[in-house]
């Protein structure tokens, strides 16, 4: 369902009425990057949509890779960074899916606001692909929408977006517990 969803979204709707594609890099990401908390490395971005952030970190040092479940914005990226003239890899993949095409491993995975797309009964795979694909020691980073945040009406764990797609809002100890058997959490 997720997957014909967010073809649509990227098939038909122009990228500037997409509210999550914002070619400028969120602020958290440039902090990483500027302070050199996370250096020019092997990343990967989760949900990669049309490729901003995937092109912003190949053009700071990064062997940048994104992947999103979407053709079509895998499409968008590929063209957006040709365009650019800047290197860098999209595949076509699910997050949730065996990820088999995906046979290298990251220094540092990206998440922008895809996690609340994952249902609690499915985030144990996504976390475990995660770590599937990160090196021993990496690092991985995930943005998401609090059961606090006034989006979308700004009450319930599952809210219905103007896009038509439903998201699930956590609270700090869900995500917590989710992470801690995995990670050193910061």
């Amino acid at each position: 369902m997720i997957k014909d969803q967010m073809e649509k979204i990227y098939s038909t709707i122009p990228l500037k009425d997409i509210p999550w594609n914002m070619e400028t890099p969120p602020g958290i990401l440039r902090d990483l990057v500027d302070s050199e908390k996370v250096k020019p490395c092997k990343v990967i971005d989760l949900g990669c949509g049309a490729g901003n952030y995937v092109i912003y970190l190949s053009t700071r040092g990064f062997d940048a890779t994104g992947i999103d479940i979407s053709p079509s914005a895998i499409d968008r990226a590929n063209a957006s960074a040709l365009e650019k003239g800047i290197k860098c890899n999209f595949i076509t993949a699910d997050v949730l899916g065996d990820i088999t095409e995906m046979n290298e491993l990251f220094d540092f995975a990206y998440d922008w606001e895809v996690l609340h797309h994952i249902f609690p009964q499915d985030r144990e795979k996504y976390i475990s692909n995660v770590c599937r694909l990160l090196k021993p020691g990496g690092q991985y980073l995930s943005v998401c929408f609090s059961e606090d945040s006034p989006q979308f009406g700004g009450k319930g764990k599952y809210r219905k977006t103007p896009l038509d797609t439903v998201l699930y809002f956590s609270s700090e100890d869900e995500m917590r517990a989710l992470f801690k058997p995995a990670f050193e959490i910061q």
